[in-house]
């Protein structure tokens, strides 16, 4: 992100993003990684939306009996406010995070992502 500075655009770290990995679905991944070239946008970026909107309703119906088998490392940034709650929220419902994060995709909004260029944003 920039910020402007006295007149000048200098470069700075989002304090707000942290680095988090986990296991999630390759299938989803690749789905993900679709959706996001559709729609100009961060596969990232995804995530986090259909985490909020998860975390505003505040159900879940997940059966672990589906776990995929087909999981793999994933390393991302996210918003460290929105991971704290979906830790939260994880622990509450006795669920692993990467099983919060594999559910909240079927409630991603396509018209309210961030664009890819969010990061490149002027503050």
């Amino acid at each position: 992100m920039w910020k402007k500075v006295n007149g000048r655009l200098i470069q700075e770290v989002d304090e707000t993003r942290v680095k988090f990995r986990t296991n999630i679905s390759k299938n989803i991944i690749a789905q993900l990684n679709e959706l996001a070239d559709e729609h100009d946008t961060h596969a990232n970026y995804l995530i986090e939306n259909g985490l909020q909107h998860v975390m505003a309703e505040g159900i879940i119906m997940f059966d672990k009996k589906t776990r995929p088998k087909d999981r793999v490392q994933y390393k991302t940034t996210y918003d460290k406010e929105l991971l704290e709650r979906v830790k939260e929220f994880a622990k509450k419902h006795q669920l692993f995070i990467n099983d919060v994060i594999e559910y909240s995709i079927n409630y991603i909004d396509v018209e309210t992502i961030k664009s890819r260029d969010y990061r490149y944003r002027v503050e």
